[in-house]
């Protein structure tokens, strides 16, 4: 991937073409090339045959000149850097700033594209080529051109499988404004495909992975919480974090939410059972005597001191069956 700035102050992020997709595509032009001087050069001999011999070499300098020289400069140009080979291989030819050719360019390209190209059989072109760091041949870097790739190869995103509940909100207060863009991605793809890797490599890879978004955030990972479940609930913070900020002047979706005394929470309607934790890289921590270590982030409300006049009826617990499915099945 290289980054290139227009004059707007615009970042551009393009592919360079290599070597052997930009040798495709000239050898493509030149069969195509070639095949119509040879049709023209036959036609011209039929029609030049009463003609002396210093006429015929000079139309036949002229067909060179046409067919080989002068048809590639056009074609580039009333394409816009695309020739029959470039498009048969998703090729195209652009300027330094990103922006579309123009006759100019097209023409410094086909006059050195004769000496690098059709009298040294490519050997210049290529070794051009590989020296150069965005694979240029001597044309582009005469012309100010770069050849790119305009299909792109399309990458398919993995399920994402979302933190545990037990992990929900307690990275709230993190500040994510120093973590770059690549080690987001690390982290997406890392969750992406932990299921695919070998246990071994994956834990290691989550412990790199956290300890570089710990120095990143200046917040140590917390002790007793898996990396991956680390990653993945961090994650899940910065999405939510751009989803309110994607919608914070949009209509509101759902009313207030009642509210307990003086404000604090939502009103809660009867008991509520807690769901034993599934071992795996999500899994809670436990204590000493074997149950869940409770989160020192959060805190029970002392029970009333006068008990209610009717105990509302609990809601059913949901089944093993009926339960969301996370993404991260138990260890055999």
């Amino acid at each position: 991937m290289s980054e290139l700035v227009t004059g707007e102050a615009v970042a551009l992020e393009l592919r360079p073409a290599r070597l052997p997709s930009r040798a495709l595509a000239v050898v493509i032009d030149l069969i195509v090339a070639i095949a119509a001087y040879t049709v023209v050069t036959v036609a011209l001999l039929v029609a030049t045959a009463s003609l002396d011999d210093a006429a015929r070499t000079a139309v036949s300098i002229a067909a060179f000149l046409l067919v080989l020289v002068g048809a590639p400069i056009a074609v580039e140009t009333l394409s816009h850097g695309r020739s029959l080979g470039k498009l048969a291989c998703g090729l195209r030819v652009v300027r330094d700033d990103g922006g579309p050719i123009r006759f100019r360019h097209a023409l410094v390209r086909g006059a050195v594209g004769v000496v690098e190209i059709l009298l040294t059989f490519g050997v210049v072109a290529c070794i051009a080529s590989l020296v150069s760091e965005r694979g240029r041949r001597l044309g582009d870097v005469f012309a100010g051109t770069l050849v790119v790739r305009e299909r792109v190869p399309q990458t398919r995103t993995g399920f994402l499988p979302p933190p545990p509940p037990w992990l929900a909100g307690r990275f709230g207060q993190l500040d994510l404004s120093a973590v770059p863009d690549a080690l987001w991605l690390a982290v997406r793809q890392y969750l992406s495909r932990m299921h695919q890797l070998d246990p071994q490599v994956g834990s290691d890879m989550a412990q790199r992975l956290a300890a570089d978004l710990s120095a990143r955030t200046g917040t140590p990972v917390p002790p007793g919480i898996p990396p991956a479940a680390y990653l993945a609930a961090v994650l899940q913070e910065r999405q939510a974090r751009e989803a309110r900020r994607a919608f914070a002047h949009g209509p509101q979706a759902a009313g207030p939410q009642a509210t307990g005394p003086q404000g604090v929470g939502p009103l809660s309607t009867g008991p509520q059972t807690a769901e034993p934790q599934a071992a795996g890289p999500f899994a809670a921590p436990l204590g000493p005597s074997g149950t869940p270590t409770p989160d020192p982030h959060t805190t029970s409300s002392p029970a009333p001191s006068t008990p209610p006049a009717a105990a509302p009826t609990p809601p059913p617990t949901e089944s093993s069956e009926s339960r969301p499915h996370t993404g991260f099945a138990p260890p055999a």
